[in-house]
């Protein structure tokens, strides 16, 4: 046989692992000395690097434009139909914070109502009308008892020492209501306060009013006109009681959460130990939660037979606010059915087909554990990425309020009726009625719309918008990447210590987040730029197709559909081999673009081996976080619904249990993905070594495996020759 020709050794340091230039078949030759990442290490894509810090600079500058230039408080507070929003300090409205409507019955339009910006005045007022009072019988009355004019006079624009103008001369003028009655604030606007009596519709007890132009109205037809607001108020009604349970169960949802951090802190240090056997407590949580949700669907869904409204379907009431109604439904019960039903086979096809694999997925989740188990600082690292998230977050929401409230108040035309041909024109309150547009439309009003102005920085509002949210992607996927490149290159450390744990250099993830932000902070940037551009051109097309929905042909839609699924997966694979692309940089401390072919050649090299570890290591940690969601879950339900009285005594007067449940669920969810994340990181990072690890070494006491003996024969089949270890 013919004797193996092995590669020359090339001598010289650490700066490159490869060769310059010589190929011997598929594999390049490597530096023989490579003990781990690269410490002897240059900036890489300066350029990029260099970019990001302009765009970091200018988005300071934004957010310093956007704090001079907006108001928040626009957004917190109502605007008058003088631009002026109710209780601003240091003008007549300071202490004026509810907003009052002249004639609400105007607003019949369920789309004015919704913007809250009805074509009537809107004046802002210390409280709301508490009586049934007309302008006609205020002049009567105002001879004999001048409170009564004290009382109404608070609802005109200006102070006003009597009812001397005529009720037509009011109308045209716009000064003063044509009448009141009681309303309550919500949302600091007075709103009608409806009653109901014997089943009928009242307004401050009464049925019918008058409305101050000589009709009579009742009830019904304010409701009529404000039936947009009502759909509000039920919502406000919703969050108060949400707020409401929040409150009663807020220290209970802290002990769930904490319960899911202890709980996921527990399978990550027992699976360093008992990979095999967690994994099957894994399954078999997952199946036992399903099949008792399945088996609780099927109680709730048998106990609403016969019960009245039952038998609706969700097509039957639509869209609701109270979401509770939907829970009365057999269809709703049903469905849930159905779901858990589809994911509990699916669960179980998914071990019958994978189960030779799942032993290759326990191997690597060993192997993982030991890492963190060395390196128990990179669980704490998710803590320091959701903080770095939130600042992103909160500066992007923070930016983006102060852009929408810039400006001046901008005027526009209101015609009751809407055609008149000069509505929606800009307008000026003071001359508006001196103009030909009054005389032209009768009845129509200047009243402000919105906040914007004619200034350079004006004009260009939208797209400092699209800046702000370009740059908050970008952002956001820079934290990521340099989590998962820090997180990379500790693992590594480990991985490539032949003497573990005395091999391994001391702080291994302060190290790699310092070589991480020292040197490759433009490969991050780049890498997070590629990924931020198709997110951005996925939003895009979402907002256009949100816009022009109503102007879609069929065509249009199967190309929109196409579209959204390219962009779906161009941005999965983007994240991919972006991961990948920084487990390359992480080790070797090259540019982003030689990282990711690197990366990607490497992949396809053994492309069976990430075909199998891949989405069987997903999977297996995707049923642990459904496991400690799961859990806490079934807890948190037995607790807020009064199931557990015998053990512990939960809350007792909540509105809706599962709100204080969804958050306890999801909580824990994300608490258990931020503990697992690091082990998909340890897992595809060792991954990657260990194909280094083959391609560089034989398994010879001269160039032996840094790979574990046992992992080596699960995932590759040659023959092991075991190590030589360092004294």
């Amino acid at each position: 046989m013919a004797k193996k020709r092995k590669p020359p050794s090339i001598k010289g340091g650490l700066s490159d692992p490869y060769s310059e230039g010589k190929i011997y078949g598929d594999a390049r030759t490597y530096d023989p000395d490579f003990k781990g990442p690269i410490a002897k290490r240059s900036c890489t894509d300066v350029l990029c690097c260099i970019v990001f810090i302009l765009f970091i600079i200018g988005y300071i500058i934004l957010g310093l434009l956007a704090w001079v230039n907006g108001d928040p408080r626009r957004v917190a507070y109502p605007t008058d139909s003088q631009g002026q929003f109710c209780g601003q300090k240091g003008t007549s409205n300071e202490n004026k914070t509810i907003l009052f409507y002249f004639n609400l019955l105007s607003c019949a339009s369920p789309s004015v109502v919704v913007n809250l910006q009805c074509p009537t005045t809107q004046i802002c007022v210390s409280k709301c009308p508490e009586k049934f009072l007309t302008y006609m019988e205020i002049q009567f009355t105002y001879r004999r008892d001048r409170n009564y004019w004290a009382y109404y006079s608070q609802f005109c624009k200006s102070a006003i020492l009597k009812p001397a103008k005529t009720l037509t001369q009011v109308l045209l003028d716009n000064d003063c209501p044509t009448a009141i009655f009681p309303s309550r604030p919500f949302l600091q606007r007075c709103f009608p306060d409806f009653s109901t009596q014997n089943g009928t519709l009242t307004v401050g007890n009464k049925t019918v009013f008058e409305d101050g132009s000589g009709r009579t109205r009742n009830a019904v037809e304010l409701r009529a006109a404000a039936n947009g607001v009502n759909r509000v108020l039920d919502a406000r009604a919703i969050g108060i009681k949400v707020f409401e349970d929040y409150a009663t169960t807020w220290y209970w949802i802290l002990i769930g959460l904490t319960i899911a951090m202890l709980l996921s802190w527990l399978f990550v240090i027992l699976l360093r130990f008992t990979a095999g056997f967690l994994f099957w407590v894994f399954t078999l949580g997952v199946i036992g939660i399903i099949a008792y949700g399945i088996w609780h669907c099927y109680q709730e869904y048998s106990d609403l037979q016969g019960q009245p409204n039952a038998h609706l379907t969700l097509y039957n009431i639509g869209i609701q606010t109270d979401i509770s109604m939907y829970f009365q439904l057999r269809q709703t019960w049903f469905a849930f059915m159905i779901i858990l039903c589809i994911l509990e086979v699916f669960v179980l096809l998914m071990l019958i087909f994978l189960r030779n694999r799942i032993r290759i997925s326990i191997a690597l989740l060993k192997e993982g554990s030991k890492a963190i188990g060395y390196i128990p600082t990179t669980l704490i690292y998710p803590v320091l990425t959701f903080i770095f998230l939130s600042i992103c977050i909160s500066y992007w929401a923070v930016i983006a309020i102060y852009l929408a409230t810039s400006g001046v108040p901008i005027y526009k035309v209101i015609t009751p009726e809407g055609q008149c041909k000069h509505e929606n024109k800009t307008c000026d309150p003071k001359i508006f009625n001196t103009t030909e547009v009054a005389k032209a439309c009768p009845g129509a009003q200047c009243n402000f719309a919105f906040y914007g102005g004619k200034s350079l920085y004006h004009q260009y509002i939208t797209t400092f918008q699209i800046f702000n949210l370009f740059v908050f992607l970008w952002l956001i996927n820079f934290v990521i990447a340099l989590g998962q490149c820090a997180l990379a290159g500790a693992f590594a450390s480990y991985y490539w210590a032949l003497k573990k744990p005395d091999d391994i250099p001391p702080y291994p993830l302060f190290n790699a987040f310092g070589r991480a932000i020292r040197y490759h902070t433009g490969s991050l940037a780049f890498g997070s730029l590629i990924l931020a551009t198709v997110q951005m051109f996925r939003l895009i097309l979402e907002y256009l197709d949100k816009r022009l929905k109503q102007a879609q042909s069929n065509i249009s839609k199967f190309l929109k559909c196409c579209l959204r699924c390219c962009f779906w997966c161009l941005e999965k694979a983007v994240r991919f081999l972006n991961r990948n692309a920084y487990v390359m940089i992480a080790i070797y401390g090259k540019n982003f673009c030689r990282s990711a072919r690197d990366a990607f050649n490497l992949l396809m090299r053994n492309i069976l081996k990430v075909a199998v570890m891949d989405r069987v290591t997903d999977f297996v940690l995707i049923l642990g976080k459904i496991l400690v969601a799961g859990c806490i879950g079934v807890l948190a339900f037995l607790l807020f619904t009064q199931r557990l009285p015998m053990i512990i005594e939960g809350p007792t007067s909540l509105n809706y249990y599962w709100v204080p449940l969804l958050t306890v669920i999801i909580g824990s969810y994300l608490i258990a993905h931020g503990f697992f994340s690091v082990y998909a990181m340890c897992i595809e990072t060792i991954f990657i070594c260990f194909c280094e690890d083959l391609e560089r070494n034989d398994g010879s006491t001269e160039k032996p495996y840094f790979i574990a003996p046992t992992l080596h024969g699960i995932l590759n089949k040659k023959q092991l020759v075991p190590q030589k270890q360092k004294e």
